[in-house]
């Protein structure tokens, strides 16, 4: 049997070799970056939830304290309460926007 020497780099590695070794720093990488990913994933959920959240509470407190005060054929309350809520939707949009470009920026800088 004829066995076809395998060929050496620069550095004394077999091809094989290099890719096992390239193959086992991806992993390790993408082992690290599965934990910032979870906490970044939680942290960003947070962020979303309070970002809507706090603009529609904060309308809707408005709201029940202008009906309260000056009484009227409208609500207030519902007012204040969807425009808090349209208010807290935009917040978040943005947020996620900026963060997913920050993502794939940092993806870019990885590869390179």
């Amino acid at each position: 049997m004829n066995k076809i020497p395998e060929k050496k780099s620069v550095t004394g590695e077999t091809k094989y070799s290099q890719q096992v070794g390239e193959k086992a720093a991806r992993k390790l990488k993408a082992q690290r970056h599965v934990t910032q990913t979870v906490w970044s994933g939680l942290g960003m959920m947070g962020l979303v939830g309070w970002s809507v959240a706090v603009p529609t509470l904060l309308g809707a407190a408005l709201g029940f304290w202008l009906d309260k005060h000056y009484p009227g054929s409208h609500s207030w309350t519902l007012m204040l309460l969807a425009a808090g809520l349209g208010l807290g939707c935009i917040n978040a949009w943005h947020w996620v926007i900026k963060e997913d470009r920050e993502m794939h920026e940092h993806e870019g800088d990885d590869h390179e």
